[in-house]
């Protein structure tokens, strides 16, 4: 298949003619800004390199152009060295929608120098939603790639989380995410909240002033770019906490770090410490946890850097979170000894606000890429962390796991909606079984994380229990409700036998009723029957315990032979599904024959056949101590074997060769 016949991309404003000549001084100056990681400004030089205007939306360029270009022109190299650096510099400033057209172009190049065009093409693909599309490309990128190194690895990985995304899509979570207001989400980044005492923190790079000092970024050969610094700085602010309301009204937090930028704020429940990363943002930007301390007069003091034991020498350690009951302090960190570049780790916290020597979580929750963002909620002994080293929807995921700071469960995927095909991290709670909070994304911005409320929805399970002969209701039965991603929730019915539950899955459930004197029922809903609805009703009938023993029927046998028929094992299925449902009951399976033949010969054969009913049981999974197995001969018959003179009576007959079970213990 060739990539796109017409390839829709930003830009280009200029004639066929001009585009193979690229701009030297263009060039130049957007390495230099590559090179220093300014990827908006690299982009915007790279676009001049090849003499595309960047306001030229929507210019859909004709099948063939680009190899056009490419055999004419006497700059090929310069050419396709530009469109791949503008690719990478759409990408790695978060433009995917822009990037995965000029990686379009560039995977047509047979330059080996570009060989993972295709790989980024494939992340492009799926960072807008195309994951079918994404799936292709990254096979074909497979088959073309030659070089032994990770990649082939890593698209591998993306593929699987393709087929997980677009399953996801299909059967999506209850969750509802809503943007906050504007001047919360303001011109830059804006993300990882915090809570306490009513009052709403965050992070913001919200423009500061209009301009700032000249800087001098450097590149290969010398060369050198004059820009003004940023006026987009990290800093924390806060806001009340009704963020929904239309306007917020927002202030910053007055933290004297001097030159260095601050974000990722975590108060310790106190609420006289605040902890967060800072960094100076110039040469390496090594990213540092800091303390703060609040005065008597509600002021922070001057930030302290925390010690070795987070804070490790040329390495970056950063997002604190600090637990709500005040022991533990979890972080992320690049430091040596973790399982991939960044890890979670975690210390004790001391009386006075300073740590202990930080241990690893351990490689059941970190993974070989980077894990980040940790929140801990030590009510229910979960853990959510966002991360991009696992089978995903692609970027970083929400994933949670449970566990005690010693052994953990394997983390699960929180999936669509709460995660996207972008960055998904920092995890705020607006209550203790974390249905309601914050989570900071960028699945709708181009460039940078947004605030977004997030809120489980809730699903309606409604029944009622009635008499299976009688269908009168049940009034008291016991109604137990288990499922994945779902704490175990009981309740009993009411006088009119109903019962209702709110559940926060529709990941599939099991309903369990029980009452005494009744057998129990077990009734289990699927994902695909739950995806659609918010309401469901649940009815179910309960079947009394009789004293007398209960006829399964057509459980045949071959002729003379204990050996069960194929369709006599169906129907004994009823019955297994009753001792499953009844973990408690324990029966006595008992069989009888007609009167041909001996007494010895019938009592004989009855016990083997009894025998082999239980032994069926038994291989499906049945305890053996929950059975025994009787045989009756012909003594207990329940119809004549013979009518009057001797007459053969096969109705009657037919109804004495039965197999049967009664409950021995309730």
């Amino acid at each position: 298949m060739h990539y796109l016949k017409t390839i829709f991309i930003l830009l280009l404003s200029f004639s066929f003619a001009k585009a193979q000549f690229v701009s030297a001084d263009s060039k130049r100056v957007a390495d230099v800004y590559y090179l220093n990681k300014e990827y908006y400004a690299a982009a915007e030089y790279y676009k001049k390199a090849l003499q595309i205007s960047p306001d030229s939306l929507g210019f859909v360029v004709p099948y063939g152009f680009e190899k056009k270009v490419l055999e004419e022109s006497p700059k090929r190299e310069d050419y396709e060295y530009a469109v791949f650096q503008l690719a990478s510099s759409l990408r790695l400033y978060k433009n995917f929608q822009d990037a995965e057209k000029w990686y379009a172009i560039a995977n047509n190049f047979t330059n080996s120098k570009y060989a993972l065009s295709g790989f980024w093409y494939g992340d492009c693909l799926r960072s807008n939603l195309r994951f079918e599309e994404a799936i292709m490309a990254y096979e074909i990128f497979i088959k073309k790639y030659t070089l032994n190194d990770s990649y082939k690895e890593k698209a591998i990985a993306e593929i699987e989380s393709c087929k997980f995304a677009l399953n996801e899509i299909k059967y999506p979570r209850l969750y509802k995410l809503a943007k906050l207001p504007a001047n919360v989400n303001l011109s830059g980044s804006n993300y990882a909240t915090a809570l306490l005492n009513n009052t709403f923190y965050f992070t913001s790079s919200r423009p500061k002033g209009t301009g700032g000092k000249d800087e001098i970024l450097s590149g290969v050969n010398d060369n050198k770019v004059v820009k003004k610094a940023t006026p987009y700085i990290n800093a924390i602010y806060t806001a009340q906490v009704n963020t929904d309301t239309a306007k917020v009204s927002v202030s910053r937090v007055t933290v004297n770090a001097k030159e260095m930028e601050v974000a990722a704020p975590a108060l310790h429940p106190s609420g006289n410490l605040m902890y967060f990363t800072a960094w100076i943002n110039k040469d390496e930007k090594i990213r540092s946890i800091y303390i703060s301390r609040k005065s008597a007069t509600g002021e922070w003091s001057d930030p302290v850097s925390l010690g070795g034991e987070i804070n490790v020498n040329g390495y970056n350690s950063m997002q604190p979170y600090v637990t709500k009951d005040g022991k533990y302090f979890v972080f992320s960190s690049d430091r040596p000894g973790g399982s991939g570049k960044y890890d979670l780790w975690y210390a004790l916290v001391r009386p006075d606000g300073t740590t202990g020597n930080a241990m690893n979580l351990g490689d059941k929750i970190n993974s070989k890429g980077d894990d980040q963002a940790p929140y801990f909620n030590s009510k229910t002994k979960k853990l959510m962390f966002s991360t991009n080293g696992r089978v995903g929807m692609g970027g970083f995921d929400f994933y949670e796991t449970q566990g005690d700071f010693t052994n953990w469960t394997a983390p699960k995927n929180l999936g669509y909606p709460f995660n996207s095909a972008k960055d998904d991290l920092y995890f705020t709670p607006l209550d203790e079984q974390d249905n309601e909070g914050y989570v900071s994304s960028d699945r709708e911005s181009i460039c940078c994380l947004e605030i977004f409320h997030v809120k489980k929805d809730i699903l309606t399970v409604n029944g009622k229990l009635i008499d299976c002969e009688s269908k009168k209701p049940l009034e008291g039965a016991k109604i137990v409700l288990t499922g994945e991603d779902i704490e175990e929730m009981t309740t009993t019915t009411d006088a009119n036998g109903n019962y209702s539950f709110g559940i926060t899955s529709n990941r599939g459930f099991h309903l369990n009723a029980t009452k005494r004197l009744y057998f129990a029922k077990n009734l289990n809903y699927s994902l695909q029957q739950l995806v659609a609805i918010d309401t469901l009703k649940g009815e179910l009938c309960l079947e009394k315990i009789p004293e007398k023993p209960i006829v399964l029927k057509n459980i045949l046998y071959e002729f003379d032979s204990a050996e069960l028929t194929d369709s006599s094992k169906v129907n004994l299925n009823h019955l297994y599904d009753i001792m499953v449902d009844n973990k408690d009951i324990e029966i006595e399976l008992g069989a009888h024959t007609d009167n041909i033949g001996t007494a010895e010969y019938n009592l004989d054969l009855s016990e083997r056949r009894a025998k082999s009913c239980v032994d069926y049981l038994v291989s499906k999974g049945i305890a053996p101590e929950r059975m025994t197995s009787k045989g009756y001969g012909f003594s207990i018959p329940v119809a004549p074997n013979q009518l009057a003179k001797g007459k053969d009576n096969p109705e009657g007959r037919a109804l004495n060769r039965r197999t049967e079970f009664k409950v021995t213990k309730k």
